[in-house]
Formats: C-alpha cells, sequence, structure tokens
C-alpha cells in the first residue's frame, strides 16, 4: 500500500495515558490512486514512530467497496522496508518487480521485503464487495536495508486458545512460531476474544507491545480501546491481559518487537538514514531507474504512480521517545 498522503512528514495523533498503557488515537486518511478508500493510521505520528522495528500501520474497513470499485493502487516503490498485508475480509491482487503474481485473503500473510529497492501494485478483485484489513511496514536494520528483494506467503494455522483464538504470522506466542524469518526480533498476531472472555498471554518482556483494535470492545490491562485505536505497552511486560466485556467477538492485531534504536528517515514510501537518500531514491523512482525495475501484468489507468515533490526543508528523523 502506498502513502500517498498530501504530507506525509507529519502525523498529528493524539496519545491518552492508561494505567501502564499509552493510547495511540489514528488519523483518517485517503489512500491514493483512482479509486481511493480512506485509512486509518496509527503509526507513524509525533507521539511515537515505531513498536519494534514495525513503523507504520493502516487499518482500513469494513467499507462496502462494490460501486466505488476498492482499491486500485498503481505501481510504485519501496526502500529499506518489508511490508505485511493482512486482510479479515476481501481480496487483494499483488504483483511486484520480482515477477511475484499474488492474492491476499483474509488470514494469509503475504510479506514483501523491499530492501535495495521494490515496485508493486495492489488491486482488489472484482469479487470484493467488502474491504477490511491493516497494511503494515517493517523497518529493515542498517545492515540489512540494502538487501535483496523477497516475498514471501505464509498461512498460520488457527490457534484455539482458552477464552480465544489466534493466528501467529509473524514470531511466537502461545507455543507456536511462524516460520517466516524476521530481520529483527518481531512479533505479529491476530486475536479473537469471545464475549466476555479475559485472555492473559506470556509475551517477551525485551519487547515493547501495540494492540490495535479492530472489531467489537476489549480493555488491554484494564484500558479500553476504540475500533482503529493502538494501546502501547513498553519493556518490561511479560504477561499481557486482555479481555473482552461485550456480548459479541473481539478483534485485534498484537504488534511486538525489541526496541529500534536507528535513527530513521521516512518520507512517501522510502524508509532511508538521511534526508539525501529520500532524494536519491525519489530522484530513481522519478526516472524509472533499475533500482526497482517493472511491474508487469498492471492494468490500471496509470502506469505508474510519481512521487510527490520533496518539502523545501530538510527531512528530519524520526525519533520515539525515551
Amino acid at each position: 500500500m502506498s502513502n500517498t498522503e498530501a504530507d506525509p512528514a507529519e502525523l498529528l495523533c493524539s496519545e491518552r495515558p492508561g494505567e501502564g498503557v499509552t493510547v495511540l488515537t489514528p488519523r483518517d486518511v485517503p489512500l491514493g490512486g483512482p479509486r481511493a478508500i480512506r485509512v486509518r493510521r496509527t503509526l507513524p505520528q509525533r507521539q511515537r514512530s515505531l513498536i519494534g522495528a514495525w513503523c507504520f500501520a493502516d487499518h482500513y474497513g469494513p467499507q462496502d467497496v462494490s460501486a466505488s470499485g476498492g482499491m486500485d493502487v498503481a505501481p510504485h516503490p519501496h526502500t529499506g522496508l518489508q511490508t505485511a498485508s493482512w486482510l479479515f475480509s476481501g481480496e487483494i491482487e499483488h504483483r511486484d518487480s520480482i515477477g511475484t503474481h499474488a492474492m491476499v485473503r483474509p488470514g494469509e500473510l503475504n510479506l514483501m521485503t523491499a530492501g535495495h529497492g521494490i515496485a508493486h501494485s495492489e488491486v482488489s478483485t472484482p469479487d470484493t464487495s467488502t474491504l477490511h484489513g491493516v497494511q503494515l511496514w517493517i523497518a529493515l536494520p542498517g545492515e540489512h536495508r540494502d538487501t535483496v528483494r523477497d516475498f514471501r506467503h505464509y498461512a498460520p494455522p488457527l490457534l484455539d486458545l482458552p477464552g480465544a483464538t489466534a493466528r501467529v504470522f509473524l514470531g511466537s506466542l502461545a507455543g507456536t512460531t511462524s516460520p517466516v524469518p524476521a530481520f529483527t526480533p518481531l512479533l505479529g498476531a491476530e486475536l479473537t476474544v469471545g464475549p466476555g472472555a479475559t485472555v492473559a498471554l506470556d509475551v517477551d518482556p525485551a519487547f515493547e507491545h501495540g494492540v490495535l483494535q479492530d472489531i467489537g470492545s476489549v480493555t488491554v490491562a484494564g484500558v479500553a480501546l476504540d475500533t482503529g485505536e493502538l494501546a502501547y505497552l513498553a519493556p518490561g511486560t511479560g504477561r499481557l491481559e486482555l479481555a473482552n466485556p461485550g456480548t459479541e467477538p473481539a478483534r485485534v492485531l498484537l504488534l511486538g518487537g525489541i526496541p529500534f534504536t536507528e535513527e530513521l528517515v521516512m518520507w512517501w514510501n522510502f524508509v532511508g538514514r538521511s534526508h539525501e537518500d529520500i532524494a536519491a531514491y525519489r530522484e530513481a523512482w522519478q526516472a524509472q531507474a533499475d533500482r526497482f525495475s517493472r511491474v508487469e501484468g498492471y492494468q490500471g489507468s496509470t502506469a505508474w504512480l510519481p512521487a510527490p515533490t520533496l518539502p523545501q526543508v530538510r527531512i528530519k528523523p524520526r525519533r520515539n521517545p525515551s
């Protein structure tokens, strides 16, 4: 998914402190392209840029796209990151410049590694009437930020837990481990908590964690979340408690990782380490250089998405609060 916000350098969100929990409230932004949909963007923002190496989180839907035609994002570039696509409903066709042609389906992870540079397109399928999902980015550490392009698909099994079910798509949780490799220690899982149930999960205390609310009512360590909000827990938490006080199932995404200490410069679809990195990536994309290669088979209304104009000021690194 492309970050096509008009002013991608500044994301203004609010935060609400709780008992050991900080609640990050998303910003509503349009996803660009010929057929735009709106997304709730939780990361990055001024209060917090990353959770572990998770550096970008867009939550969208459920949205009726039967009339609008759904998602159509023309070929666009990425550098220095991985994209993790996760759907709750609908289907999206993925094509990229290493020749991958794959479908994003509910409960299945599509993980694309940009590394030195990649391009891809995303189009919802004609039979999709409702789009509902999350698009996540993972920052690559400095020693791997120019790694080779890659694409992985994984359909995690459904785990039955006391009062909940889970799908672990990255890292380890509840005795199961995803086979998908990561460049830094990470956790990514979908959890559905039953009506009236409370779930206590053993988690790595060296990780910081985020719980992204999707549907239903849920509390994290006693703090209630609204749809699209993300509860942040600092390292030191070894047991995470989720409760559903409602009468319908509640679904969340659990993200975690070792705190990412490197400074990042993020702009549009690029992750680098300096303003000069970003300017070079943009110049290469505008020139349609071999760094990104070409996406074959995309049938949209435009061949590729041009990059926005660089801001007149120097792009500064993003930092988390200490």
